[in-house]
């Protein structure tokens, strides 16, 4: 995690509880953003919000404002798939958490916890909607081409969230992303919906790569 522009603010800090994720201690974040004098930044462990009340405080010590954030499975006709959240206020934040337990309370899938978009539709006070990654629920859509589902996604979630929702555009090099990224740029004009730049931490530094690898092969039973 580099922070060669002090004006980019990380939103998607994986840490120890995106179980088989992330590899990130919040202790050393901590510790990081006090050092690199961080001015905020964002939690988005995903399908839980376990982190939030340590990463809350711990990451307040540092001067460093605190963004509570997840990434909860939602499903769209047939597709599940990733959708970061992020509370902007108290009220933002309780319903966040109540979304993360419908996930693991409201389906019968023992394999994945998920709850229905229409529940996300039906909850839009003080939440802001990131569209996600490639490994996400919009970039599953992109990946087997269901390109007017992900308009139809996408509409949705401009109706009721308004400028509370963005596309994200990440650069990682992962396969396809050029594709989806000239894709979210044409829809952002089309249906004016804003632009975000994002990138996904799970490790702060190169030293911890190695590490992280062998995380991935354990959660991925390699």
């Amino acid at each position: 995690m580099q922070e060669s522009n002090q004006n980019f603010n990380h939103l998607k800090i994986h840490t120890q509880y995106s179980i088989c994720e992330g590899a990130i201690k919040i202790e050393d974040l901590k510790n990081y953003c006090k050092k690199n004098k961080i001015k905020s930044i964002g939690l988005s462990d995903t399908n839980n919000l376990c982190g939030a009340l340590e990463f809350s405080e711990e990451i307040s010590k540092a001067g460093t404002q605190p963004i509570i954030g997840t990434q909860i499975n939602f499903k769209f006709n047939d597709e599940i798939g990733l959708v970061p959240l992020i509370a902007k206020n108290q009220k933002g934040y309780e319903t966040i958490l109540k979304l993360s337990s419908e996930s693991y309370l409201q389906n019968n899938d023992n394999l994945i916890p998920y709850c229905d978009i229409s529940n996300l539709i039906n909850s839009p006070d003080g939440i802001i909607v990131l569209s996600g990654s490639l490994h996400s629920l919009s970039g599953n859509l992109f990946n087997k081409n269901k390109n007017q589902d992900l308009i139809d996604l996408y509409s949705k979630l401009k109706q009721n969230f308004k400028n509370d929702f963005y596309l994200e555009i990440q650069r990682h090099n992962d396969k396809n992303e050029k594709q989806f990224e000239l894709f979210n740029l044409n829809l952002s004009s089309s249906l004016q919906i804003p632009l975000i730049a994002t990138h996904e931490v799970f490790y702060i530094d190169q030293s911890m790569y190695e590490a992280h690898d062998a995380l991935l092969c354990i959660k991925n039973k390699e």
